[in-house]
C-alpha cells in the first residue's frame, strides 16, 4: 500500500464528493455504508464511486467501440493506482481511492474483473450455462465484495475472501432477477440459456415468450430465486468474522437484498411487468436489526409449494441448507 501525496485538503474534497456520488447513486448499499465509522465509510464509498464509473461507461450511451476505449482507460488508470502510481489530481475519485489504498488492504486488481464483466456486456455476451454466468457475476460483484472486504478487514482473511466472493454472487443473481424486464427492454438476457429451455422460455429484445407462457417465466424466476438463496447461505457465513460495525454493515446491504429476492419470489409476475424495489421504511428496519446485532431475516419460503415439482437449482460449495 502507498500513501498518496495530495495535501490533506485535497483529499478530504474527494472524499467528500465519493460519498455524495454514493449517498446520491447507491440506492440500497448507502444504507450498509452509513454504518461504518468514518475512516471506513469514506473508503467503501471511494470504492463505490470508482465501480460507479466503470457501470456507467457499460450502461451509457456512447457506441460500443468508444465504451470499450473508455473502460480501457479506466483499466489503466487502476492498474497505475495499482502499482504505486499517483492519481491525476483532477480526478476526485481517483485521489480518494489512492488514499483509502494506503490505508487499507484493498485488492484493486479486482476492479480489472468488474471492468471485463462491463465488457461482456458492451459486446452482448449471454450465457448458456450456470457455470458462465456465474464466472461473469463473480466479475462485477463479486469482485466489489473482495473490494469491500478489504476495507471491513476479517479475523480469517483467508476463509473470508471466498464468503465474501459468494455474498457477490448472491446479490448479483438478485440483481439479474429484479432486472429481468428491464434488462429486455436493453437487449440484454442473462438468465442461462439452459434454464430458459428447461421451463420452456425464450426472452428477447422483442419480449418474452415460449410455448409454457407466463406460468413457465414465474417457474423460471422462482427457481433462480432458490438459486441464489443457496450462495446467501454461503456468503453469510461472512458475518462472524467481521468486526461489529463491518458486519452490520455487509449484513444491512446483504439482508436488503434478501427482502427483494422475497418479494420477487413472492409476486413474480410483477417482477416480470416491472423492476421492483424496497420501501425506504422496509430498508431502514433491515438496517436496524444489523445495527442492533440482529442476524439480517431470511426470505420465507412462500414459493415452496409452488417450486416443489420443480429441478432442484444448485448451490454453491458450502452452502448449507
Amino acid at each position: 500500500m502507498s500513501a498518496v501525496t495530495a495535501a490533506p485538503a485535497d483529499v478530504r474534497v474527494a472524499y467528500q464528493h465519493c460519498e455524495q456520488v454514493t449517498s446520491a447513486q447507491a440506492r440500497n448499499f448507502s444504507y450498509g455504508i452509513r454504518l461504518l465509522p468514518g475512516a471506513k465509510r469514506r473508503a467503501l464509498s471511494a470504492v463505490y464511486a470508482f465501480a460507479r464509473r466503470i457501470d456507467d461507461i457499460g450502461d451509457g450511451t456512447l457506441p460500443a467501440a468508444d465504451k470499450l476505449t473508455a473502460l480501457a482507460q479506466a483499466r489503466a488508470l487502476v492498474a497505475d493506482l495499482a502499482g504505486g502510481g499517483q492519481p491525476p489530481a483532477d480526478d476526485l475519485v481517483l485521489v480518494a481511492l489512492a488514499d483509502a489504498s494506503g490505508r487499507f488492504a484493498l485488492p484493486l486488481g479486482a476492479f480489472g474483473e468488474l471492468i471485463d464483466g462491463c465488457e461482456a456486456d458492451v459486446r452482448g455476451t449471454t450465457y448458456r450455462t450456470f457455470a458462465e454466468l456465474e464466472h461473469y457475476c463473480r466479475c462485477v460483484a463479486g469482485s466489489i465484495g473482495r473490494l469491500s472486504l478489504g476495507v471491513f478487514g476479517a479475523s480469517d482473511p483467508a476463509a473470508a475472501v471466498p464468503l465474501a466472493d459468494a455474498l457477490g454472487v448472491a446479490l448479483q443473481l438478485t440483481n439479474i432477477i429484479r432486472d429481468v424486464h428491464e434488462d429486455l427492454g436493453n437487449g440484454r438476457v442473462y438468465l442461462p440459456a439452459e434454464d430458459l429451455a428447461r421451463f420452456g422460455c425464450t426472452l428477447s429484445a422483442d419480449g418474452a415468450a415460449g410455448p409454457a407462457g407466463e406460468a413457465g417465466l414465474v417457474r423460471l424466476v422462482r427457481f433462480e430465486a432458490d438459486r441464489a438463496i443457496g450462495w446467501y447461505a454461503t456468503g453469510m457465513r461472512l458475518m462472524p468474522l467481521l468486526d461489529r460495525r463491518s458486519a452490520a454493515s455487509a449484513g444491512a446491504m446483504a439482508g436488503i437484498y434478501l427482502r427483494l429476492l422475497e418479494q420477487i419470489a413472492a409476486s413474480p409476475a410483477a417482477a416480470l411487468r416491472q423492476r421492483q424495489s424496497l420501501p425506504a421504511r422496509a430498508k431502514l428496519l433491515v438496517a436496524g436489526r444489523c445495527v442492533a446485532g440482529m442476524a439480517p431475516r431470511r426470505p420465507r419460503r412462500s414459493w415452496a409449494d409452488d417450486a416443489a415439482a420443480e429441478p432442484e437449482p444448485m448451490s454453491p460449495p458450502g452452502a448449507q441448507p
